[in-house]
């Protein structure tokens, strides 16, 4: 069975670009375009990685993601994908966290490093 990708951004190009990256290399992908929607996507999907922007409307990814950590059932790993230039103190756990603008090759890589 395929892994899960939740893709959080609240960019639509970004969302779109990334769920035809996970799908075109064989990856079921869900998502949401901020922190607040997020949760309820989570719980719904039960996704396997999650990409994850900071800065966004409404709840911003950290908000998210500690809310996530205080409720979760399973350790799900995150990959930080954002243009702050401050993005790696933001989440210290994540599995990797890329820069905005970002390398699809170099995605796709820390993916497959965390989740095959």
């Amino acid at each position: 069975m395929a892994k899960k990708i939740m893709v959080v951004d609240d960019d639509p190009a970004i969302v779109r670009y990334l769920t035809s990256l996970f799908e075109n290399n064989g990856y079921v992908t869900c998502s949401a375009t901020d922190g607040s929607k997020a949760f309820s996507v989570f719980e719904s999907e039960e996704p396997d990685l999650i990409t994850l922007d900071l800065e966004m409307p409404e709840e911003w990814g950290p908000q998210f993601y500690r809310k996530l950590m205080k409720k979760k059932r399973r350790k799900v790993p995150v990959i930080v994908i954002s243009g702050l230039s401050s993005n790696k103190y933001s989440i210290a756990d994540a599995a990797a966290i890329i820069s905005k603008p970002f390398d699809a090759n170099q995605v796709l890589a820390a993916v497959k490093q965390v989740i095959g």
